[in-house]
């Protein structure tokens, strides 16, 4: 903000030099700015210029304090403004090969399910309004058929998530009662989410049976009393215990469930409904839960579903209508937005068109599709990249499903990896993520090199990719 000068200012002249908001608001440019963005924007970011200005006057040294040059406060301030008014949520390319990233938004959406979003929300919709009898429906319509199709269940609720898809079944279930749940399934989510925590906020009581790694269906049977509301399974969806383990199938659960006349409710997590074992990833069928009589099941939306944001609940008619007439469902609710896309993306399962799911896509692409994709990319970086100084090769790796989905699961990919001479991985890493244009990217490091999985990366992005990679990789300007 200040250009080299040989006049020498005492602190209380520089100082005095920093001009006051309403003199900056007189400037052309910033009254300008403050009319196509509004004024009280404008002096926001006026004052926060100013404000760092000061903090560094105050402790400058006298050799540093030099003239002000009026252009490059101004260029400052509008460039704050700039700041300001950028979202804050913005798109990455993902790079790093994790398909259901939680922290880059879990699964993408289709563009079926975006268009379908598009046309409701952009207008009025019926989401509550039955208009053959020209009287009020319920939002519920637009996605119960399709889910209790798709599930072969007798009804489906949506929710905002599967916590409080569970949250609202314990609360509306077992309340005031008991729970019976094997130790070895009360699991811990993200940012220290728990289910016993979770159980004991909605007022039912944790009965734990067996231990961590072994129960019995005898545990559970000694554990049933008068109190006994439902028992509760839970899908270890992001850990896995091997050795020494058993514990009594759905099956069983489910006629010991009919003996005592109580709800066998399983938590699936991440909620699979096709067929994935042809792609080397062993996940449960919801779908096969309610077959081998499971009364309710609960799933996520945004994980291997592939679509929005969401908690499913499906199974026995009886029991989601008390859920849907708990007063906790209204505040559970999910609104049209998330309505219209789930909706879309069910409707390509129904038709059968797997292929728009983005994040089926990833994980139905072959070894030899990302053996052709990663040996194509790198020959173009290669020709963006003559004469650098950098190594560049395609290796074997592998992706994951990522969401707390799949956990030990690995799908074998190509990765490029890449190494420059001039920096490290690192700083590679962090040139790619925090560009000054464009698109940030987000890879891995690996032994000393970024390493980039194409099967995250959306084949339109490949050029934007190469070009971020070349800006990161090239000679320094000038």
């Amino acid at each position: 903000m200040a250009s080299p000068s040989d006049q020498m200012l005492t602190r209380a002249e520089w100082l005095r030099q920093i001009p006051s908001v309403d003199a900056l608001l007189r400037r052309e440019r910033l009254a300008q700015l403050a009319m196509a963005h509004g004024r009280a924007l404008v002096v926001e970011a006026i004052r926060r210029v100013l404000e760092d200005l000061r903090r560094e006057r105050v402790t400058a040294s006298a050799e540093n304090r030099v003239l002000l040059e009026p252009a490059r406060l101004e260029a400052a301030i509008a460039a704050e403004l700039k700041r300001m008014l950028e979202p804050s949520l913005r798109p990455v390319i993902n790079a790093t090969g994790v398909i259901l990233h939680t922290n880059l938004g879990r699964a993408p959406l289709s563009d079926a399910a975006i268009e379908h979003l598009r046309r409701t929300a952009t207008q009025y919709s019926n989401l509550e309004y039955n208009l053959v009898e020209g009287m009020r429906g319920k939002r519920d319509a637009h996605t119960a058929p399709l889910l209790a199709r798709l599930l072969g269940a007798e009804a489906a609720i949506v929710v905002n998530n599967n916590a409080a898809a569970v949250f609202l079944m314990l609360r509306a279930l077992a309340k005031g009662g008991e729970v019976i749940v094997s130790r070895g399934e009360l699991i811990e989510i993200g940012e220290s989410f728990r289910i016993p925590d979770l159980m004991s906020e909605s007022g039912a009581v944790l009965r734990e049976v067996g231990t961590t790694n072994r129960t019995s269906l005898r545990d559970y049977e000694q554990a049933i009393n008068e109190r006994t509301r439902l028992l509760l399974r839970v899908h270890p969806s992001n850990f896995r215990v091997v050795g020494f383990t058993s514990r009594p199938t759905l099956e069983e659960l489910v006629a010991l469930g009919r003996r005592t006349n109580l709800p066998v409710c399983e938590d699936l997590g991440s909620g699979c409904l096709v067929e994935l074992h042809p792609y080397g990833v062993d996940e449960p069928l919801a779908v096969a839960s309610l077959r081998a009589g499971a009364s309710l099941v609960t799933f996520s939306g945004d994980k291997l579903l592939g679509g929005p944001q969401a908690g499913i609940i499906a199974g026995n008619g009886e029991l989601v209508g008390r859920l849907r007439r708990h007063p906790l469902f209204r505040a559970l609710r999910v609104d049209k937005l998330t309505i219209a896309v789930l909706e879309g993306t069910l409707r390509s399962y129904l038709q059968g068109r797997l292929e728009e799911i983005p994040a089926l896509r990833m994980i139905q692409m072959s070894l030899g599709e990302m053996e052709l994709r990663a040996q194509a990319f790198l020959e173009r970086l290669r020709t963006r990249l003559r004469g650098t100084e950098c190594e560049m090769e395609v290796r074997s790796g592998h992706s994951v499903i990522g969401g707390g989905s799949t956990p030990c699961q690995e799908l074998p990919t190509r990765l490029v990896a890449v190494r420059s001479r001039r920096c490290s991985a690192a700083d590679l890493e962090s040139r790619l993520r925090t560009p000054e244009q464009r698109t940030p990217v987000v890879a891995r490091i690996e032994d000393g090199w970024l390493v980039i999985d194409l099967r995250t990366v959306f084949p339109e992005q490949e050029p934007e990719l190469a070009e971020a990679l070349a800006s990161a990789l090239g000679p320094p300007s000038e």
